[in-house]
C-alpha cells in the first residue's frame, strides 16, 4: 500500500512552530500555539480593515475615501488556549466594525476552531483566505506592525 504524501501546509506550520518554540511539554505547546493565534487574528483584522477602507496599507494611489488607518489599540481575547493580547486596528472616523471580532466580544474560540480545522485538512493559506472571504466577506491581510 502506497503511503500518501504527508507534506501538507498544516504539517509544515506545525513543524515550524515546533522548531521555533521547542516545546518539551503539553503546557509549552499550548503556550506556543497561543502566541501563534495573536498574529493570526491580527492578520485577519488587518484584512478586514483593508476591505473596509478599500486600499492596502502604504498605498500611494489616490483613495476613494478620506478615512485612513489610525494605529491600533490593545485588546485581550479568549482562545481555547487561554487569553492572549492582540493589536486591534482602528480608523480615524471610528467607522470600522470588525465582523470576526465585534465590539465587546472577547471569545474567539469559534473562529479559531474553524481556521484550525482548515489548516488540519491541509488547506493552503490562500484557500483559507478565500474561505474566510466567502464566509465573512473580507480578504486576509498581513500583519504590518510599526
Amino acid at each position: 500500500m502506497k503511503r500518501k504524501n504527508r507534506d501538507t501546509p498544516g504539517r509544515r506550520i506545525a513543524q515550524a512552530i515546533i522548531a521555533q518554540y521547542k516545546p518539551k511539554s503539553v503546557a509549552e505547546m499550548q503556550a506556543a500555539l497561543k502566541e501563534v493565534f495573536g498574529p493570526m487574528f491580527e492578520a485577519m483584522l488587518n484584512g478586514e480593515m483593508e476591505s473596509h477602507l478599500g486600499y492596502e496599507p502604504n498605498s500611494r494611489e489616490e483613495k476613494e475615501t478620506t478615512n485612513r488607518r489610525n494605529g491600533y489599540f490593545d485588546k485581550t481575547i479568549k482562545t481555547s488556549m487561554g487569553e492572549t493580547a492582540i493589536e486591534m486596528p482602528r480608523d480615524r472616523q471610528a467607522s470600522f466594525d470588525s465582523i470576526i471580532l465585534p465590539k465587546y466580544k472577547r471569545d474567539v474560540s469559534d473562529i479559531e476552531n474553524k481556521v484550525l480545522a482548515m489548516y488540519a485538512r491541509g488547506m493552503s493559506q490562500r484557500d483559507i483566505s478565500a474561505t474566510i472571504d466567502d464566509i465573512y466577506g473580507f480578504k486576509l491581510g498581513t500583519v504590518d506592525k510599526k
